[in-house]
């Protein structure tokens, strides 16, 4: 190589460096040799974060953007290493995280030729990531990185995918080519303002309202907009609900709040809230499935809808709108907030929300202070609560831990510090995300809360936690049954079980063997101490909670409960 080249490979680390990447997460493989190399040599302040899966790397790279505010970024070799990181790489799509993919592929002159590990990459990724190229030229390279952050952070975001073919990675680039704009490695950049028009006209109906609801997905925590809604909120007196990923839109203790809903962590109470209301606004928010209980709450034309999406295409796809508003929701908000100012509302719903939370938290503090064994979930998520400083990041599989933590346990502070993987729900993915939110925020404290049927998915991640010193403390709901889903053969199914149910790990034992400080809880009253001495123990932990059946629980998922 000249002075004024690089290989590819070596282009590629000063790329993301120029993007401001401070780690990446990934698993080497043959096709990866030279990227590798070049990372060790020129990798400056970048951090290689070696997983023992790809699914895991794309998963830390996840938790790691939503803690961060940065792109995530992963990478894996050709072959199965692609077709593992799919998994994260959906994920961190269809919830509008910034995820880069980076899998290295035969070379390009092996195409067609039944090359070890050879498969069609970009076909693979393009249905499942907002951006997907194939760099069959370095000299393609720089433009191809720069064009993968714009689409990861502009707009909706979302993940990309770069396949890096082997002879490319040695091929020379023009080092004149190296340049981005820095600012596009955090998100969301290039944020887009409302139409003036479509502002007034929902002021209009917001000033009108008389019970209005707010229900806000994550798109008011992606865009930070969490001090934009509380003022919009006060203004006109407006009750504000969330999503399960909009957990952190606004402080669940804020007497407007109302809590989770939906059918996953919702309650008869917070679906109360909903049917009240005379006019509905959606935050970020795609109204889907789980959060409107399939189309059902809010009832369709029962109340006036305004819909605020940075997606103009997300807006009225589920319910027929009154007013929409495409943009950023903290620039939205935020319009919002000035259309309103001096506005005096006689809206006042502080005292009605207070009676309803209170007959939730009612019906929660009898189970939760249950000493029945085995220890229901209610009792696991009062003594996390008790323990857990009001700042830790609480990482939850979508299995068990999901809707008990959605419904019960309270985030204190907005922001980010409950994150679960609602796109598609993908067993194992607390494990691993709790590493990249320990990368990502080593000041705060980090849990993870996974079923055991997810600890069976990536219980060899702990040997990555353990490498690295990562103070987590991982809980095992420990039950030995696909919980979910025997519930669900049980309300639907006229309980006629199949297949299910599986023999019980000693969790502790395990997390021993790779090195992890662990505790197994039978009894519910040492379920506390036991939980705040893992919590304070300098190093990784796990506590192995033997608890009761999901079939058996009294889950706040609407479907069972109906």
């Amino acid at each position: 190589m000249s002075t004024n080249q690089l290989s590819g490979a070596e282009a590629m680390v000063r790329m993301l460096e120029a993007h401001g990447v401070r780690h990446v997460f990934g698993l080497c493989g043959d096709t990866s040799l030279p990227f590798y190399d070049a990372f060790q040599r020129i990798g400056g302040s970048m951090r290689h974060i070696l997983s023992r899966d790809e699914r895991s790397a794309a998963y830390m790279a996840d938790a790691y953007a939503r803690v961060t505010g940065r792109v995530g970024v992963c990478e894996g070799p050709s072959g199965g290493g692609a077709t593992y990181i799919l998994p994260g790489v959906v994920e961190a799509n269809e919830s509008s995280i910034p995820v880069l993919a980076i899998t290295t592929d035969v070379a390009t002159t092996s195409r067609g030729r039944f090359a070890l590990t050879e498969l069609d990459q970009e076909a693979l990724f393009r249905p499942l990531a907002k951006f997907t190229r194939v760099i069959d030229r370095a000299g393609k390279l720089p433009r191809y990185v720069r064009a993968a952050f714009t689409q990861m952070t502009t707009g909706r975001p979302g993940a990309a995918h770069l396949s890096f073919p082997f002879d490319v990675q040695k091929e020379p680039v023009d080092e004149t080519e190296i340049w981005a704009d820095g600012a596009l490695g955090a998100y969301p950049a290039r944020r887009l303002g409302p139409d003036p028009a479509a502002i007034a006209e929902a002021a209009a109906l917001l000033k009108s309202a008389r019970r209005p609801v707010f229900i806000c997905g994550g798109g008011v925590v992606i865009a930070g907009a969490e001090t934009e809604l509380q003022a919009v909120a006060e203004a006109i007196g407006a009750a504000v609900a969330t999503t399960v990923s909009g957990q952190g839109a606004i402080a669940e203790t804020h007497p407007l709040a109302v809590g989770v809903v939906g059918s996953n962590g919702g309650t008869v109470e917070t679906r109360e809230a909903i049917e009240t209301a005379d006019l509905v606004m959606f935050v970020g928010c795609r109204a889907g499935s789980v959060t409107t209980e399939r189309w059902r709450h809010p009832t369709p034309g029962k109340a006036k809808i305004v819909h605020i999406d940075v997606d103009p295409a997300t807006i009225g796809v589920n319910y027929r709108t009154d007013a929409a508003i495409a943009g950023d929701a903290r620039l939205v908000l935020a319009a919002l907030a000035a259309a309103l100012a001096g506005h005096r509302t006689g809206n006042d719903p502080r005292a009605v929300l207070a009676a309803l939370k209170a007959r939730k938290r009612a019906s929660f503090e009898e189970l939760a202070r249950s000493t029945e064994t085995p220890i229901r979930p209610e009792r696991l998520i009062a003594a996390l609560q008790s323990v857990l400083p009001e700042d830790a990041i609480v990482v939850a599989d979508p299995g068990t831990p999901c809707p008990y933590f959605s419904a019960y346990y309270e985030t204190r502070q907005t922001g980010r510090h409950f994150i679960t993987n609602r796109a598609h729900g993908a067993l194992g993915y607390a494990m691993s995300a709790s590493v990249g939110a320990q990368v990502g925020r080593p000041d705060r404290k980090v849990v993870a809360v996974m079923g055991d049927g997810s600890f069976g998915f990536t219980a060899g991640e702990m040997e990555t936690v353990v490498r690295l010193k990562l103070p987590i403390t991982f809980v095992v709901v420990s039950n030995a049954v696909f919980g979910w889903i025997k519930a669900g053969q049980k309300s639907g199914f006229g309980a006629r079980y199949f297949s299910v149910d599986f023999d019980r790990t000693d969790h502790a034992r395990v997390a021993e063997a790779f090195g992890l400080k662990a505790w197994k809880v039978e009894d519910p009253t040492e379920l506390a101490a036991t939980l705040k001495r893992a919590v304070e123990t300098d190093g990784p932990t796990l506590v192995d909670v033997i608890s009761q059946p999901l079939q058996d629980a009294r889950a706040p998922v609407s479907e069972w409960v109906a």
